[in-house]
């Protein structure tokens, strides 16, 4: 219904701010990660957004990215978690680390967002499997990050047969600081002996 708001940004109350459109106050709950990239106060601010309207409230949500509304609506969209929920995930995570998160089940990485258990953090990893793919970061110039390597070998692992439950535990063991291509040679070395 309300898909993106364009006004003077008038508080900031974390996670809440206020934009006053033309003498109306809007409240809109952000993530963290979009609270901290916000103009200051006084200044135009615009915002994607999210409305979610419940038995006792109609609530805005808004993000500074795409990117970020998509995850948002995703990750509302699996049972048990709620507009709240995603909302704090999105303030513990980036997009871009969910992802990784997400592509590398790390259950760990989740449980550390408050309100996420390992059940929570376990269905939020089998639910956005495969759905998040677009937002892994890109390997650019030839510089990857480890992560990026990891889950490059790990699709590189699937495409051969392998399982990601037989290739993740390999992968994890590996260094950090290996390209692209040795990350696959040694992981399959190590998968042949088992």
């Amino acid at each position: 219904m309300i898909g993106r708001i364009t006004g003077t940004l008038i508080e900031k109350t974390p996670p809440q701010i206020v934009v006053d459109c033309h003498g109306i106050g809007y409240e809109v709950d952000v993530p963290m990660s979009s609270f901290y990239n916000l103009p200051a106060l006084g200044e135009r601010v615009s915002l994607y957004t999210q409305f979610v309207v419940r038995e006792d409230a109609q609530l805005l949500y808004g993000f500074l990215t795409l990117k970020e509304r998509e995850v948002f609506r995703l990750l509302t969209r699996i049972t048990g978690v709620g507009p709240k929920m995603a909302l704090s995930v999105l303030s513990g995570l980036s997009v871009d680390e969910l992802a990784q998160s997400v592509a590398l089940q790390e259950v760990g990485r989740l449980t550390r967002v408050p309100g996420v258990g390992k059940k929570t953090a376990e269905r939020l990893l089998l639910e956005l499997k495969g759905k998040l793919a677009d937002a892994l970061p890109s390997v650019a110039g030839g510089h990857a990050t480890p992560a990026s390597v990891q889950h490059e070998a790990l699709g590189a692992l699937m495409a051969l047969g392998y399982s990601d439950k037989e290739a993740l535990p390999v992968l994890k063991a590996l260094s950090d600081d290996l390209k692209l291509e040795e990350a696959i040679r040694q992981a399959l070395k190590l998968l042949v002996r088992k």
